[in-house]
């Protein structure tokens, strides 16, 4: 068992086990239940609340490496109100559960809000606190695909995983969420519209995250948001927006076909953000592959081969296209400064283009949010 920090009295114990056999023990937090997912991380000191509600990390257990998590608390959603609800990405918490060094029991947030610790126990997710996060990021680098269960003292093992795509936790199983097509628990049910400007963009809602909404609706654009089941060929719009979500782009049902026949096959201005920008690759004819342990931070070094510039960019993925298989009529964008893979792609002659990026950026740098300016101009 892997050494941890020394528990505060009174407090309950969890256990975190992971896929390579090794055991970390500290304080429980949050609710008192048992869940299995991937093992991820974050190198954020600020974000957790964007980050935790971000759908691109369903179904992935969150590993904070920064000290110290919650310090200003979480702010308040008002009224369900997506414009006002700064500090979050969607409705709920999507992590499985997260695991943090330390955690903080207060909120002094200027937009008032709860503890994050509270916040977590009214939604259902648990956590530990107490664990040497820096070394278990290591961990998850070296062991590529890594999955976990959190395991609260005394919380029953049979009770259901948080999200529709899993089924009842067993005690043998580790969750790899990749395994599922997770459209159906992260997309919209119906068409929503935000905004009345003149440039009507269509944002195929595969989890897509609200600041995207927010960006296109204070950059003069009404939005469609787009089931990710709905026939794309009936939708009335200038452009298209395909968003992030988590898990394989290439288990995503029919979604591929449907991109390629409704979306690019309408010939409007297409931008694909982070999955986004993995489905259309497949919709072109590419293909992706899976990283050993992605990109999962607000720092990520980014050069544009265009521009022949250099940008830093906030980035969540697993998955990316592998640039051999790049097809005729496309060429590079970005690429990754540090590992040089694929980071954006753009169409030669036509108005296609999409990154593994996050250019809306809620919580890490803004250098990228000129691409959204490039996409709408094209409108």
């Amino acid at each position: 068992m892997a050494d941890s920090h020394k528990l505060r009295k009174g407090y309950k114990k969890a256990r975190l086990e992971l896929s390579n056999g090794m055991v970390f023990e500290g304080r429980a937090i949050g609710s008192q239940n048992c869940v299995s997912g991937e093992m991820v991380f974050n190198t954020g000191m600020l974000g957790y609340s964007e980050a935790m509600t971000d759908p691109s990390y369903l179904g992935q257990i969150l590993v904070f490496s920064f000290c110290l998590i919650g310090n200003y608390g979480v702010p308040a959603i008002k009224n369900n109100d997506i414009f006002s609800s700064i500090g979050h990405e969607s409705q709920s918490i999507k992590t499985q559960g997260i695991i943090v060094s330390d955690i903080f029991d207060g909120c002094y947030h200027h937009d008032g809000g709860q503890s994050l610790e509270q916040w977590m126990i009214e939604q259902n997710v648990p956590g530990i606190a107490g664990i040497d996060t820096r070394y278990l990021v290591q961990v998850i680098r070296e062991s590529g695909n890594l999955f976990g269960k959190i395991i609260p003292e005394g919380a029953k093992k049979e009770k259901l995983n948080r999200f529709e795509f899993s089924t009842k936790f067993k005690d043998n199983e580790f969750i790899d969420p990749s395994k599922y097509n997770l459209m159906s628990s992260v997309s919209t049910k119906e068409f929503q519209y935000f905004g009345n400007g003149e440039k009507k963009v269509a944002l195929i809602d595969c989890g897509a995250k609200w600041n995207i909404i927010r960006m296109l609706v204070q950059k003069g654009c009404q939005v469609i948001l787009t089931p990710w089941d709905a026939d794309f060929s009936k939708v009335d719009c200038d452009g298209w927006l395909i968003s992030n979500g988590p898990g394989d782009p290439a288990n995503t049902g029919d979604l591929v076909a449907r991109i390629k026949k409704g979306v690019l096959g309408s010939g409007k201005p297409v931008l694909g953000i982070c999955l986004g920008h993995q489905l259309l690759a497949l919709a072109s004819g590419a293909k992706t592959k899976r990283l050993n342990h992605g990109h999962r931070s607000h720092n990520q070094p980014v050069f544009s081969l265009p521009e022949k510039a250099a940008f830093m960019s906030s980035q969540n993925h697993r998955y990316a296209v592998e640039k051999k298989t790049i097809q005729p009529g496309w060429r590079l964008w970005f690429v990754n400064a540090n590992d040089d893979s694929v980071e954006g792609l753009i169409h030669k002659t036509k108005p296609y283009m999409s990154v593994q990026f996050h250019p809306e950026a809620s919580s890490g740098p803004n250098d990228t949010g000129w691409i959204m300016d490039k996409f709408i101009a094209q409108l």
